[in-house]
């Protein structure tokens, strides 16, 4: 996997404010924050993609997000945040790494502004049926 911030983040070579850090994952402020207490965490595991990521430490990310976020509300005073995972530069990711974001959401004007053009789901059932194929169920 090519290098990237967060490797060099991981091996020292850039320095940051690390939140958390155990075995598989470490937590450290966004520089670029969206609203104050923006957090990232990233596994130590080099995957661009989740789809990428060992079952290890996608469970050790799923383990410690809870933790991470009641954190970020209690010293950011919001209720409410954003958790943002993008995979791939189409879907808006920036570092080929896989990363988390808690988002604090202040208020309608702060925070992470999304906009979200629903459409219909067609055919549910024959869908539904492909994605369990897909999964071996």
């Amino acid at each position: 996997m090519p290098e990237t911030i967060f490797s060099k983040i991981l091996s020292g070579e850039i320095p940051c404010h690390k939140v958390y850090e155990d075995a598989r994952v470490l937590a450290f402020l966004d520089i670029n924050p969206l609203a104050f207490g923006h957090t990232l965490v990233i596994p130590k595991e080099p995957a661009p993609t989740m789809d990428a990521l060992s079952e290890e430490s996608a469970a050790a990310l799923g383990a410690v997000l809870p933790r991470l976020c009641r954190a970020v509300m209690e010293v950011s005073g919001c209720r409410h945040y954003n958790l943002l995972q993008n995979n791939g530069a189409p879907a808006h990711q920036a570092v080929f790494h896989v990363h988390f974001h808690i988002i604090p959401k202040p208020s309608s004007d702060e925070g992470l502004g999304i906009g979200w053009p629903a459409g219909s789901l067609e055919d549910g059932a024959a869908l539904a049926e492909r994605l369990r194929n897909a999964l071996g169920a």
